[in-house]
């Protein structure tokens, strides 16, 4: 494999007797042999692995329930970064020459998307375009001029080192990942715009390893910072060049789909410039959601505002509108119908429990999301005529803002606030307007599941 060791993931739960193993997202359980047993408990307690384990830590890396520990990085002669760059000022093209000076070492191979200024460089390549193509044409340019084993993607308004796109490179010494992607975190800095992306930058994935598939934990990585195998992307026919949006979105769901192997790794934290306006913020996240509509039609119900369990759903539904009561009774009945399915598991009961109320709470919170993510509109429309719906929308949009003030205490504490309801409702507005230019309303339905784990046979 390659690792120098296994790290288990934040959900990892063993039955009683150790023979069970839930663990990854989305959950997954496995029964194990006894031999699987002293694997697991090798990994739990960082200890050596026992002998023929490849079989069974293959199946848990694929899923996520554990993650890979690197004590080498990459080779920098193996490495190409592309960097696909539009430039209309001169302090772009001074932090693209930053950019450059930060991956000294490994080739640079930067695309002029036939910006307005011209861009001279020292210490990379430079290919430009007579007319502007858009980022994916720009990346896979560059892809078609790489010749070395890996290429790095990256944006040009992003602040990245060599060091750490080599760090990134080491995740293929397993030869099954195919592609890697950092924790991408907003740039710091004084202004009431760049705390607020420092605090809830849509690039910004969070702080758990995982492996990337839809709807899951972390269902896309950005191509702001995107570490391949070269002949893999290409492969894969590279970036789709007739999306100017969502085009990085889509290849890594085409890899996944494929059965290529994409990881997350917020080990490696890059930077991301914060946008310099409001409008520009706004700006940028309703072309965000304006992408939810191209990426459904190739990719069918993978762009849904929202997955939840039925059995969950009902009772935050009820919650969210206003039924307190009513939310208050369903809940021990969810609980309890989960631990009853749970039960073949053979986890503790405390657990099961736990795991329910974890999973319920994190329903509620994906509600509120997709309420002021995408179906703000007809919800506040609504809700001039049923206070109900009316309650459902004051909810969605207040609660949230004001447990991101409880537990990041910002200090542009209004600023916050409004941002905080501004930008899904930007976000949603760009779902609509694609929804509606691109006659596929698929986009703007939910996925209400039935079953709560996979099942895994005895490895």
């Amino acid at each position: 494999m390659g690792a120098s060791g296994l790290t288990p993931d934040d959900q990892w739960f063993r039955s009683e007797n150790g023979s069970g193993l839930l663990a990854g997202s989305p959950l997954t359980f496995f029964s194990v042999t006894d031999a699987g047993k002293k694997i697991l408990d090798a990994i739990e307690n960082n200890e050596s692995l026992p002998a023929h384990h490849a079989a069974l830590t293959k199946r848990l890396l694929a899923t996520g329930a554990v993650h890979p520990v690197f004590e080498n990085v990459g080779n920098a002669d193996d490495l190409t970064a592309v960097i696909p760059s539009y430039i209309a000022e001169e302090k772009q093209l001074k932090r693209l020459q930053s950019l450059v000076d930060s991956l000294i070492g490994i080739r640079i191979i930067v695309v002029d998307d036939c910006s307005p200024i011209s861009i001279s460089l020292t210490g990379a390549e430079v290919i430009r375009f007579a007319s502007n193509q858009g980022p994916a044409a720009a990346r896979n340019a560059g892809l078609a001029a790489t010749v070395t084993p890996f290429v790095a993607f990256v944006d040009d308004d992003t602040t990245v080192t060599t060091q750490q796109l080599l760090s990134l490179a080491s995740h293929f010494t397993d030869e099954n990942v195919d592609a890697v992607a950092p924790r991408v975190a907003g740039a710091p800095g004084e202004s009431r715009i760049a705390e607020y992306e420092r605090l809830q930058s849509p690039l910004d994935l969070g702080n758990l390893p995982s492996v990337v598939r839809p709807l899951s934990r972390v269902s896309y990585v950005p191509a702001a910072v995107l570490v391949a195998r070269t002949h893999t992307v290409k492969e894969m026919n590279a970036f789709d060049s007739t999306m100017r949006l969502g085009e990085d979105v889509d290849l890594v769901w085409r890899m996944v789909k494929a059965g290529k192997i994409v990881r997350y790794d917020p080990s490696v934290v890059c930077l991301h410039e914060p946008r310099s306006t409001v409008r520009a913020l706004l700006k940028q996240r309703f072309s965000y959601g304006r992408s939810a509509a191209a990426l459904d039609k190739k990719h069918p119900f993978t762009a849904a505002p929202l997955r939840a369990n039925v059995v969950m759903l009902v009772p935050a539904l009820a919650l969210l509108s206003g039924y307190i009561f009513l939310a208050a009774g369903l809940v021990p009945l969810m609980v309890a119908w989960f631990c009853m399915t749970l039960r073949q598991t053979k986890i503790p009961i405390t657990t099961r429990m736990k795991l329910a109320m974890t999973g319920w709470f994190s329903t509620v919170r994906l509600l509120t999301s997709a309420v002021m993510r995408v179906w703000w509109p007809p919800v506040l429309l609504v809700g001039q005529f049923s206070l109900r719906v009316g309650a459902v929308f004051v909810f969605s949009a207040f609660v949230p803002a004001m447990y991101g003030i409880m537990r990041h205490k910002p200090r542009h504490t209004f600023g916050y606030i409004v941002l905080r309801i501004l930008d899904p409702m930007a976000y949603g507005t760009g779902v609509w307007t694609g929804a509606i230019r691109d006659r596929n309303l698929r986009c703007l339905l939910p996925v209400v599941t039935r079953s709560s784990i996979r099942l895994r046979s005895k490895v």
